[in-house]
């Protein structure tokens, strides 16, 4: 029978979790940017970070201070400013790195072999987010003239149906395309599916919405179905990125695993 001493686990200086003498997966390295709206350098500090993060293989998190997560934080390792970076539950460094000195900070992380596949939002825009909101404006513009034309409101008919739909679709669900993937993420702190799922979505909507809208103006009743099955295909793909952040909850699953093995003793998750 195995006497108690085989079974405590020791920490192998090489290794960031305890030696079980057994084989173990090691958590990858989770670095948390600690920011606040009202903090002017932290948009640089955050591009930083995101271009380190599409080079090296590790969890990234902008976590504002305002939020229950950040206050948590900031009272956990007395942060005195922001931003500030959080290493494996760490304080490592406060204020903007350079990328150098981002990358000296994640060294134990290894080269990302391909762009991640999903992001936490921060305070910057993302590429495909920005892309919504001015894609939104410029259909705002298109359907005003197209409804103030000759001075005047169109008649009832499919040209009208056409340039309600540049307006409702175009600025309105266009809008809430753009901030809902930027603040769902930042709100409920889990990551959102990016790169071709955004990407994807953004080209299926550009695409069906002026079809439709062509369909109804010239009475081109095929061209109208094809674009509307097409934006009810970018809402299917709007879905599938959001919903899993929903049913997630508030708590990224990297943080509640790294949370696990670095509480201190005598709290909840110890």
């Amino acid at each position: 029978m195995p006497n108690a001493e085989s079974r405590t686990p020791t920490i192998d200086p090489g290794s960031r979790l305890p030696n079980l003498e057994s084989p173990i997966l090691l958590l990858p390295v989770l670095v948390q940017l600690l920011v606040s709206e009202w903090c002017h350098t932290c948009p640089a500090a955050e591009k930083v970070w995101r271009d380190v993060a599409d080079e090296r293989d590790f969890d990234f998190a902008v976590v504002d201070v305002m939020q229950p997560e950040g206050r948590a934080i900031v009272a956990r390792l007395r942060v005195r400013a922001v931003p500030s970076v959080v290493v494996d539950g760490e304080l490592k460094a406060v204020g903007v790195q350079t990328p150098d000195e981002a990358r000296a900070l994640v060294a134990a992380a290894p080269a990302r072999a391909k762009r991640a596949t999903a992001r936490h939002a921060g305070m910057i825009l993302s590429r495909d987010d920005r892309a919504w909101l001015v894609a939104a404006l410029a259909y705002l513009a298109a359907a005003a003239a197209a409804l103030a034309w000759h001075a005047s409101l169109l008649p009832d008919g499919p040209a009208r149906a056409g340039a309600v739909h540049l307006f409702a679709a175009g600025f309105v669900v266009f809008t809430i395309y753009g901030l809902g993937a930027h603040m769902l993420p930042r709100f409920t702190g889990n990551a959102i599916r990016a790169g071709a799922w955004a990407w994807t979505q953004l080209a299926l909507a550009n695409i069906g919405l002026p079809a439709l809208a062509a369909g109804f103006w010239f009475g081109l009743r095929a061209l109208a179905l094809a674009g509307g099955v097409l934006l009810w295909l970018s809402l299917a793909v709007f879905a599938a990125r959001v919903l899993p952040l929903l049913a997630r909850g508030t708590a990224s699953a990297a943080g509640d695993a790294f949370a696990d093995v670095t509480a201190p003793p005598g709290s909840p998750a110890a």
